[in-house]
């Protein structure tokens, strides 16, 4: 592939990434997450740590796909995905049952909190990564002539989910942000945040199994 050519495909990759991020399973399930922060950066971050794990998982087994010159399993694909609602509908649950405690103890060890959100959406992204890796994968192989070109394209989409996550991530945060000391809204809001992610966990395992 000539260098114009490359250029195109990696732009078209990142493009991609972008779009990928802000797909509603993704959003809604960083969203979750982002309802429990007090600074907007700290909303910010919940996107770019969930970009990093979603691009690790994709470069990862992208490689390893690659190198083998296998398919991913259509039975493991369906699995992944099933994950993924399930991880919906849990973390929905929590969000929305956990509004008291959190409040309550929000002011001491907020490091420790802190990271465990962003372990929380490291997870996230690597479950979203497993459950999006068959179309990637498919897309690289047909888009790219050799291992390096992957990679490339891999990790380029990986830059375009960061930077889409990013943005909506702290585009969700900033409401919760702006109401952290009027505590009748933020919860209305974290529990609206809950339902929804709940409800559509709830569909997207039904869209799989009955779809």
């Amino acid at each position: 592939m000539d260098e114009i050519g490359l250029l195109s495909v990696l732009g078209f990759g990142l493009l991609l990434g972008i779009k990928h991020a802000i797909e509603p399973d993704h959003v809604i399930a960083v969203s979750t997450i982002a309802t429990r922060t007090k600074r907007l950066w700290q909303s910010t971050m919940t996107g770019v740590f969930w970009g990093i794990g979603h691009t690790l998982t994709l470069f990862l087994l992208g490689m390893i796909v690659i190198l083998m010159k296998e398919e991913i399993p259509e039975s493991w694909a369906v699995s992944l995905e099933a994950v993924v609602g399930v991880m919906l509908i849990y973390f929905g649950i929590t969000t929305m049952i956990s509004f008291k405690k959190f409040r309550t103890s929000r002011t001491t060890h907020s490091s420790t909190k802190k990271s465990r959100s962003y372990g929380t959406s490291i997870f996230m992204g690597f479950i979203h990564g497993l459950a999006g890796s068959a179309a990637l994968i498919l897309l690289t192989l047909s888009s790219v002539n050799s291992l390096a070109e992957g990679a490339m394209f891999i990790l380029t989409f990986g830059v375009g989910t960061i930077i889409g996550m990013l943005l909506f991530t702290t585009l969700i945060g900033l409401p919760f942000v702006m109401t952290t000391k009027k505590l009748s809204m933020n919860k209305a809001m974290t529990q609206i945040a809950g339902i929804i992610s709940t409800v559509y966990g709830i569909y997207y395992l039904s869209s799989i199994y009955f779809g």
